[in-house]
Formats: structure tokens, sequence, C-alpha cells
């Protein structure tokens, strides 16, 4: 390393500070490591030594300086534990209803669940946590056609069974049911047949055997007939929402820009 120009202040160890001497010529090209020149060798060790980075143990205040600026906390989203947290399931574990009788029902199928290990079982205890929505009823004239040659068997339905008028003739047959209606119950058992409860049923069959389980329909309810594209749009067969059907009413919707909008 070589010092160009004089300098202009005072340099020298933490031992002894060295003046500049105005009459020394220029230390350009000059030779550090010159023996005649004794104050050029202790000038250059001094600038060489203050250039090196210094022990932190030793200076605190020099690790401080060469430390990074603090950046700013980070802030992470939590997770809500009480909403769901972590758990993205969203079948049900018990049902929500608080009726007493249901909750036995669900206490009685979860231990033929666990020491059965029949899958009849599984399906009946997972319908017996399923909301009034998803366990629609079944009438009396789907029972009767759904066990036509079946009469040895039980039918089973997680849900309510309907009495239906255009009936004339019902079956012996056997049915396990949430729920019977008075009319229902009563054309069964008066045609020779039985209305078992679902704990009756854990007991003539544990397993599930010699059974047809069944289900009603669950779109047939009215609130789905206004479901799909809007009325009126070409290929719809969505059912509008209108008070009534009359001249003062909605009337050809979709058709013509004086009921609402024309497709």
């Amino acid at each position: 390393m070589f010092l160009i120009g004089k300098p202009d202040c005072t340099v020298g160890t933490s031992d002894q500070a060295i003046e500049p001497d105005p009459t020394q010529p220029d230390l350009v090209d000059s030779n550090p490591f010159d023996s005649t020149r004794p104050h050029h060798r202790q000038a250059y060790i001094s600038l060489t030594l203050s250039s090196r980075p210094q022990n932190p143990r030793i200076h605190p205040s020099a690790a401080a300086a060469a430390a990074p600026a603090a950046s700013p906390p980070r802030f992470a989203m939590g997770i809500d534990l009480v909403a769901g947290g972590r758990n993205k399931r969203t079948k049900r574990t018990a049902p929500k209803s608080d009726d007493v009788y249901l909750k036995l029902l669900v206490k009685l199928y979860r231990f033929l669940v666990r020491r059965t290990k029949s899958h009849f079982n599984a399906v009946i205890l997972k319908r017996l946590f399923m909301s009034k929505i998803n366990r629609p009823p079944l009438s009396m004239r789907r029972l009767v056609k759904f066990m036509e040659g079946k009469d040895n068997q039980i039918a089973v339905v997680v849900g309510t069974i309907t009495d239906d008028k255009r009936v004339y003739e019902v079956p012996a047959i056997k049915v396990t049911a949430l729920r019977f209606t008075e009319t229902a119950r009563a054309r069964i058992v008066n045609a020779g047949g039985e209305c078992l409860t679902f704990d009756q049923l854990a007991l003539r069959a544990p397993l599930g055997q010699n059974t047809v389980l069944l289900r009603g329909p669950k779109n047939a309810r009215e609130a789905v007939r206004h479901f799909g594209k809007a009325p009126g749009v070409p290929h719809s067969h969505t059912k509008p929402y209108v008070r009534s059907k009359g001249r003062k009413f909605e009337k050809a919707r979709g058709r013509r820009n004086s009921r609402g909008f024309k497709v």
C-alpha cells in the first residue's frame, strides 16, 4: 500500500502521535519500508492498524455500529381455535338437537359401531347426526314400492314415515323409523305390519341383517324449486318468487322488456 499526497491531519498510533514535517518532500511513490524514513513507516503501520476490524469483545461499541438496524416486528395471522382452528372437517360428530331420546340412540349406536364394526350401524349413526333437511320423510307410496317382494325384510328409515292417500292397499311390512305420522302408523298396524323403533331394531338385527335401508327424496322440498338459473332465462325451469298468478302479477318474465327483462 502506498500513501499519496501530504496528510493534513495528525496520524499515529495510540502510543505516539506524529506531526507531519512541512520540510519533507511529498510522499508520492515513497517506500514505506524505507529504513531511512522511520516516520513514514510508523504512519503506514498506524493507518493499516486503524483499518482492521476490531474485536467486538474488546470494543463493544464497534460491534453495535456494525450490527444492522433492527427491523420492525412482524405480525402473522393467528388461528382462531374456537371458530374451528386447524380442523377443516365439516361432517358432524354429534347431533345438534337436544332431544334426549335421540341422544340415547346415538349412544346405543356408538356402542354398536365400536363393538361390531358393522357398516350398517355406521351409516345409521351418521344419519342420526344429520339435520332435518337431510332426513327427508318417506311417503307410504314409496315405502310400498321399494318393499315389493321383500316380505321377510325390515325397512329402515332414519326419518319420518308419512301417509299417502294414493295408496289403497298396504301390505304387511315391518318398518323401523324415527317417527310415524298417526295415520301412517294406523295403516301399517291394521295391515298386519309392525312399526319398530331403533332400539328394537338393535335387538333384532344388531348387524343390520335382513334389512333394507331407505331414504326419502331430498330435493322434493318446495324451496328447491326456486334454486338454479334465474326465472325466464332460456332453458331455466326455476320457479319465480311471485305472490300469485293473475293479470296484475308477473307474466312472461324474460320474454319482453315490460316484464322485467328480455333475453
